[in-house]
């Protein structure tokens, strides 16, 4: 079953696209996520077809067959301040068409906050932007809602805020969710026993479905049970113990979606090829 499980990190991107396939694969990754462009701004000038063909050509040759994107961290399309939800669903359309010239079909999306304007009228704008947004792709691309901490007025840190907001798209067949461990037990899912894994898993298939689910975040929380902090851990650093993750890599319902390493590391990415050895090892 190991050869089943696509398994890796969030890579860099650093000097080039394509450069993110070398490092890789250095460190046994056959899937990864990236950024196509930087984090921490909005908008960035086109990707030049030079920099498409060269990614293009050097993932034909890669072992990394599953490949993540996720969006920028300042886009809110849920913002009760309408300048901002503007501003992030022009930003997230670019980053759609980003994955699109680049063939990438998944784009990870923190669903957004309110910041005081209410959840409801929160989930109902992301669902707007969201349809807005997928109208003028070309429906290659399927946006992945990942389930947050709940921290401060995020919106996606229950199962029905998330399924809420796929139930108001018009587009829903492209729109999927993302499990990330050290966000469930942050939100208050108790998945640090293998009741609480089970029980846990049972509800999000009932309420979203796990066909839905494109990618899952790998990570370990430095902060408690019910925190509604967002604090990544290195596996088997934080609270959560290791039968987490053993439960996770050999729960055959979830073995061909891509799970990525979001943990601290140094910049040599030692640690993650370290925690991918780790996680292999469970698998029975």
């Amino acid at each position: 079953m190991t050869k089943d499980i696509v398994l890796g990190s969030h890579i860099s991107v650093a000097g080039g696209l394509h450069k993110a396939f070398d490092r890789g694969e250095s460190i046994g990754c056959t899937a990864m996520q990236i950024f196509t462009k930087s984090n921490r701004i909005l908008f960035e000038k086109q990707l030049t077809q030079e920099q498409i063909e060269h990614f293009k050509e050097r993932r034909t040759t890669s072992t990394i067959k599953d490949i993540v994107v996720h969006t920028g961290y300042l886009i809110n399309i849920g913002s009760g301040k309408s300048q901002t939800a503007h501003q992030s669903t022009n930003a997230l359309l670019e980053e759609v068409r980003r994955c699109q010239s680049l063939g990438l079909k998944k784009l990870v999306l923190h669903p957004g906050a309110h910041v005081g304007a209410g959840e409801d009228v929160c989930i109902k704008r992301i669902a707007h932007n969201l349809d807005h947004v997928l109208e003028q792709g070309d429906g290659t691309v399927t946006i992945v809602l990942e389930g947050m901490a709940g921290q401060g007025t995020t919106i996606g840190g229950t199962f029905e805020q998330l399924n809420a907001i796929r139930s108001l798209c018009t587009n829903k067949r492209h729109i999927g969710f993302c499990l990330d461990t050290c966000h469930l037990f942050a939100a208050g899912y108790d998945i640090a026993t293998e009741d609480g894994y089970k029980d846990t898993i049972k509800k999000f298939d009932s309420t979203c479905g796990l066909e839905h689910v494109k990618a899952i975040h790998v990570n370990d929380s430095q902060t408690k049970f019910n925190s509604h902090v967002d604090r990544h851990a290195p596996i088997g650093k934080g609270h959560i113990p290791l039968t987490t993750f053993e439960l996770l890599m050999n729960d055959q319902r979830l073995n061909k979606i891509p799970k990525i390493l979001e943990t601290p590391s140094e910049p040599d990415m030692k640690l993650w090829a370290e925690e991918i050895i780790l996680l292999h090892g469970m698998v029975k």
